[in-house]
């Protein structure tokens, strides 16, 4: 038997709605510059925010730069971030996207997407995370709040991967509200109707206004 999913104005209907609830969304994790932020999202995977918050200030003090941080020990990159799952693959990638940062981008952070995903520990959600929060540019980062959200409306199909939820996400949005919209949906995921959240989804929102 064939999914049935939300037509586009459904969807933008569900999607209105999350917005409205979040209307001031933003991203949670603490930065002070576009370096800062890309090491931030790299330790995000598999962990929460709020356990990366707590590692970024002494890891910002210790690593100001591109510089300071590929000719660190690996070491006391692991021993700034061990509290963080995955801490030891995370110091890997972390000095590697460093190294790299120095040699080829004179420290920069790129600006575009292809070259983002070329570095270590950097997936499309990462590289969508930085160019919006860090640039400004339009992108839809799919984390699983963002997946199991579409996939409880039934924005998506439950096999989609988070690309092709991206690209359905993408595809309904206008691209100016493509930011906004991806942090309502984290917030709304993680605060409104987290995974545990049992019965219709559609009880979370008010769709009657």
């Amino acid at each position: 038997m064939t999914e049935k999913l939300l037509s586009d104005e459904e969807a933008r209907n569900v999607l209105k709605r999350i917005l409205e609830l979040y209307p001031d969304a933003k991203g949670e994790l603490q930065w002070d510059n576009k370096f800062h932020l890309l090491c931030a999202v790299v330790m995000s995977a598999q962990t929460t925010d709020k356990m990366v918050n707590r590692v970024m200030p002494k890891f910002s003090k210790d690593f100001p730069t591109p510089e300071n941080l590929a000719d660190a020990p690996i070491e006391k990159i692991e021993e700034d971030i061990r509290t963080i799952g995955l801490y030891r693959s995370k110091a890997k990638h972390l000095k590697e996207t460093a190294k790299i940062l120095v040699e080829k981008y004179n420290s920069q952070i790129p600006k575009d997407k292809k070259s983002l995903m070329t570095l270590p520990g950097v997936g499309e959600k990462t590289a969508n995370v930085v160019l919006a929060e860090g640039y400004g540019v339009p992108a839809i980062a799919v984390d699983t709040h963002v997946s199991r959200i579409s996939k409880k409306f039934h924005i998506v199909g439950q096999n989609a991967t988070p690309h092709e939820v991206e690209q359905r996400l993408e595809a309904i949005l206008p691209k100016d509200e493509w930011i906004k919209t991806h942090h309502a949906m984290i917030l709304f995921g993680r605060y409104t109707m987290p995974s545990r959240a049992k019965g219709d989804p559609y009880s979370y929102l008010d769709l009657n206004n």
